[in-house]
């Protein structure tokens, strides 16, 4: 007898369902996240199983790995793209199993990909990175807030950092502010020694990977990037063409139009928040050095609002890189940009 597992995933506690060839249901039963219980209510039907979904949520790891150590084969579904029949008066946790068990039977699940254990340490690695660069981005623009509204003086990034509490108690009235802008410019040096730290681990840890060293080729792109870059995107065989790579990296518009008008949006959020990061920081950079691809951005500039010029470079450059990651070839700035 053919078994299909479906797990609801939760905070503390997951569902789990067996469905047979008729979809009727041999085991159902709401378990704690602990993954020896859920192995060893599943052990009497490992034999009869052919494969276990579990819905894709940012806790799944530890029950995906460990489901994969114990030889299931694991299937991890898209919620996106998993719609149940809109039919349905009633839904629960115990019906929501049944469906992932359910869409696996007929071969119609659409499922997500698994990333690789081995790789997921330094991936989280440059996340984590990335968490801490925005971090200071923000402080930054907070000291700048305060200098600039107090003092009506601008202040480069540079020059913030080299500021201390002499000078500030001179460009400021307040006590008060000082103390602010001490508590940022402290925060910003933690974090930048933090940030120093995470990107020479990273280094150590770098893969050399055809891929890998194409894409320093490209403008705005350097080591750190490039190593993200290939991290986030994983093998480029999932993606079926170009269009569907930079979609997936969230450089392409979410429109609905009827009759040529526009009737709001879909899926805004849909896609890699870490690779459209990763692209906008590599466009910024592109702009400022590259002067080809500081053309292009002006002429985008002078139509569009400057989010929407700077996202057209990121999407050039994200169609640019794929096919640079696919054939393993340069950059070729003439060809993805068309200017001279």
């Amino acid at each position: 007898m053919s078994l299909y597992g479906g797990i609801d995933l939760h905070a503390n506690n997951s569902v789990v369902v067996l469905l047979n060839e008729q979809d009727q249901v041999m085991y159902q039963q709401r378990l704690s996240n602990h993954l020896p219980t859920i192995l060893e209510q599943l052990a009497p039907y490992q034999a009869e199983i052919k494969g276990v979904v579990v819905e894709s949520t940012y806790n799944g790891y530890w029950l995906v790995d460990g489901l994969m150590d114990a030889d299931y084969r694991v299937h991890l579904a898209n919620p996106v793209a998993m719609k149940q029949y809109s039919g349905l008066k009633y839904t629960n946790d115990h019906s929501d199993a049944r469906w992932l068990a359910h869409m696996l039977r007929l071969g119609v699940l659409p499922e997500g990909y698994i990333y690789p254990k081995a790789k997921r340490a330094v991936r989280d690695l440059l996340r984590k990175r990335s968490h801490l660069v925005n971090q200071q981005t923000s402080n930054v623009l907070s000291v700048q807030n305060i200098l600039v509204r107090n003092s009506g003086k601008r202040f480069t990034v540079k020059q913030i950092y080299n500021l201390n509490k002499k000078d500030l108690e001179g460009l400021l009235p307040d006590s008060h502010q000082v103390l602010a802008v001490m508590s940022s410019l402290k925060l910003l040096e933690c974090l930048r020694q933090q940030i120093n730290t995470l990107e020479e681990s990273v280094r150590k840890h770098l893969k050399h990977t055809p891929a890998y060293e194409q894409l320093l080729s490209v403008n705005g792109i350097g080591e750190i990037l490039a190593q993200t870059i290939v991290l986030e995107t994983g093998p480029l065989g999932r993606f079926p063409g170009v269009g569907n790579y930079a979609s997936y990296c969230r450089c392409v518009r979410s429109t609905k139009l009827s009759n040529g008008k526009r009737k709001g949006q879909g899926n805004v959020k849909n896609g890699h928040p870490y690779l459209e990061w990763a692209y906008m920081e590599a466009a910024q950079f592109a702009i400022r050095f590259s002067p080809k691809i500081e053309r292009f951005y002006q002429r985008k500039l002078s139509k569009n609002h400057v989010m929407v010029a700077r996202k057209s470079v990121a999407h050039t450059l994200a169609r640019a890189c794929f096919y640079i990651m696919r054939d393993l070839v340069p950059f070729d700035v003439e060809r993805a940009f068309g200017c001279g």
